[in-house]
């Protein structure tokens, strides 16, 4: 299996994005599970520029949505228009219907709006007026959101929030980064001239083969067991579902190939338990006063619970 053409994508963003390897790598690693990413951060740390480079790297069909109150559901899945001189209703489609999606500021519209892409982030296809459209394949959605905590934004539905298979933080440069962002920004946007390196055909090779990856039987009890502990700890109201499980061991195998690994391993699941189950989980009312967050629980998971040996499958 060869997966060198995802290092050809990471090298190519990174023309444009300084430093983010890890944020980067767990945008590939959702690719390639098949899956959709949520980034999330204050504006300005260059969540819809990383999104823009990744989507003009793999090539294919690309649509952007800004996302805004007013925003209606028929705006993103499409709606079916009167032609007069032809007698019939025709589909106008969204913009939906791509191979990649920029969900750009997810959260400053109402659930309505952010529900109306559940149909397509789930079974990749929309329904309007009681008739089905599928989408393009591969189909991978990239929404950025700033925190809810900011005014003028709407929280995700669990719902929502549940159809993301990695939620994943930017974060601020550090001095160094900063300065080389000046740099590479001074004269010119280097983001005018980046060119594909991939194709879609490509991406959907690469995504069969991920399936190939070997999740042996102890990993599989290592994902389980720490799934089923976020439905039992005292803090969480609701823990991770199975698709929280799935979602867990689809990444493995991603990360597992990125690093030239056919099976996975007992870090594969520690590196990715956070940006995959955080999201998922919904703590107890006292825990989110006193200001408790899932990643604390899932850090104290993973320090309770026994790591596998004797791997790999």
């Amino acid at each position: 299996m060869d997966f060198s053409i995802c290092v050809n994508i990471m090298d190519n963003i990174s023309k444009v994005i300084v430093g983010k390897k890890n944020p980067l790598k767990l945008m590939l690693v959702a690719l390639l599970a098949d899956g959709h990413v949520l980034l999330e951060d204050v504006p300005g740390v260059g969540k819809t520029l990383m999104a823009r480079s990744l989507a003009a790297s793999m090539g294919g069909t690309y649509k952007r949505i800004q996302f805004t109150p007013d925003l209606l559901p028929s705006d993103i899945t499409g709606f079916n228009i009167y032609h007069q001189n032809e007698g019939r209703f025709k589909f106008q489609e969204g913009p939906v219907m791509a191979n990649i999606l920029l969900a750009d500021e997810i959260n400053r519209t109402v659930p309505r709006t952010q529900s109306s892409l559940l149909e397509s982030m789930e079974e990749r296809q929309v329904t309007v007026d009681g008739r089905t459209y599928p989408l393009p394949n591969p189909f991978f959605v990239i929404a950025t959101q700033n925190p809810v905590e900011l005014e003028g934004t709407f929280p995700l539905p669990e719902a929502q929030l549940d159809r993301f298979l990695l939620k994943i933080d930017i974060g601020y440069p550090d001095k160094q980064e900063e300065m080389d962002i000046l740099k590479r920004f001074q004269v010119q946007d280097p983001f005018l001239t980046l060119s594909p390196v991939a194709t879609p055909e490509q991406i959907l090779l690469l995504q069969q083969e991920r399936r190939k990856i070997i999740v042996s039987e102890p990993v599989r009890d290592y994902i389980t067991t720490l799934v089923q502990a976020t439905r039992h700890h005292p803090m969480v109201r609701y823990g991770a579902s199975p698709r929280g499980s799935m979602a867990l061991m689809r990444s493995a195998q991603a990360l597992a190939a990125l690093d030239g690994r056919e099976f996975t391993l007992p870090d594969d699941i520690r590196a990715l338990i956070k940006p995959v189950l955080a999201h998922r989980l919904v703590l107890n009312e006292n825990e989110r006063m006193r200001g408790e967050k899932p990643e604390q629980v899932l850090a104290g998971i993973l320090e309770q619970t026994p790591v596998p040996a004797g791997i790999p499958g």
